[in-house]
């Protein structure tokens, strides 16, 4: 479970330019997923499970091209872990529900070099705080799922080099927007995964994760 002494949600229910949560697509599908729930909790599980369950993961599917605002993902219905979660918080912010992105450090093949950044969502519930959820999508020997308290992300930190990297951003970081708009088709994507070593980065965000 995961908490953060943070007094201002504001930044993580905004709408920009790649959480475009204002869009009327997304507005129509969040009102439509949380019409059947009647918790905060309950929505945020159903645009969870909706993201992970529904969305492709372009990568697995070997679809292009590369989507990136989240109205995008929602009309094309694929995405990288990345854009899948620029999907999942406008979701969530759509149903005011406070979400934002976060980063593992991961080795793209075994347990040696080379890396890349893999993406997150961090949902803020009432009674657990700050809680990362994982909505890439399954394939095989890879399941995440919503369990809260309990956190199943679809990857561990196991091998050296690899790593959490610290906080809560409220917006995409820059290494991801770039090369989701620079490598169009999945195969060129999939030989240019965005990486950043540990050292190089600071939270962007106003939240930041604690172990509890």
């Amino acid at each position: 479970m995961t908490h953060t002494a943070i007094t201002d949600l504001q930044p993580f229910l905004a709408a920009s330019e790649y959480i475009d949560w204002q869009h009327p697509e997304i507005k129509s599908k969040a009102a439509r997923l949380a019409s059947c729930y009647s918790s905060n909790r309950d929505i945020a599980h159903g645009c969870y499970l909706f993201v992970r369950d529904e969305i492709k993961h372009s990568g697995d599917w070997q679809l292009s091209p590369t989507t990136c605002k989240a109205s995008e993902v929602l009309r094309s219905s694929h995405g990288w872990c990345y854009a899948k979660s620029h999907l999942l918080v406008a979701l969530l912010r759509a149903n005011s529900i406070p979400a934002g992105l976060c980063y593992q450090r991961l080795t793209i093949e075994g347990d040696v070099p080379p890396f890349c950044i893999h993406g997150l969502v961090a949902v803020y519930l009432d009674d657990f705080g700050w809680y990362r959820i994982d909505p890439r999508g399954h394939k095989e020997g890879v399941t995440a799922d919503f369990c809260p308290p309990g956190e199943k992300l679809a990857f561990s930190i196991i091998s050296e080099g690899e790593a959490d990297l610290p906080g809560i951003f409220a917006e995409p970081v820059k290494s991801v927007i770039d090369c989701l708009h620079k490598y169009q088709t999945y195969k060129d994507f999939a030989r240019n995964l965005p990486d950043s070593a540990p050292s190089e980065w600071s939270p962007q965000g106003v939240a930041e994760l604690h172990s509890h």
